[in-house]
């Protein structure tokens, strides 16, 4: 028996627009719903999912920290500050 070969998917890209990522997760939703895709394929489908969310959910967890700090700054000036992505020191 021989190994198939197989091309790893790039790991999920933070630069990708948030809209955009959405939008390749719901195609990806709708491909696998279709019950014409292998079982390889479905796994495929499947991974490049996992990213996409992975994605979406640290954008939305960013934009969290945006509003949140945008809130606690209404009783003083309005000012908004970067947030600090996971992994990254807060520059508070």
């Amino acid at each position: 028996m021989s190994k198939s070969a197989k091309t790893a998917p790039p790991e999920s890209d933070p630069a990708v627009p948030f809209e955009e990522a959405l939008q390749k997760l719901e195609s990806i939703v709708e491909a696998m719903e279709s019950g014409e895709l292998s079982l390889e394929q479905l796994l495929s489908k499947f991974e490049e999912g996992a990213r996409l969310a992975r994605t979406c959910q640290t954008q939305l967890e960013a934009a969290e920290v945006r509003v949140q700090r945008l809130e606690q700054s209404l009783a003083g000036d309005l000012a908004t500050r970067p947030a600090a992505l996971p992994g990254e020191e807060a520059g508070a």
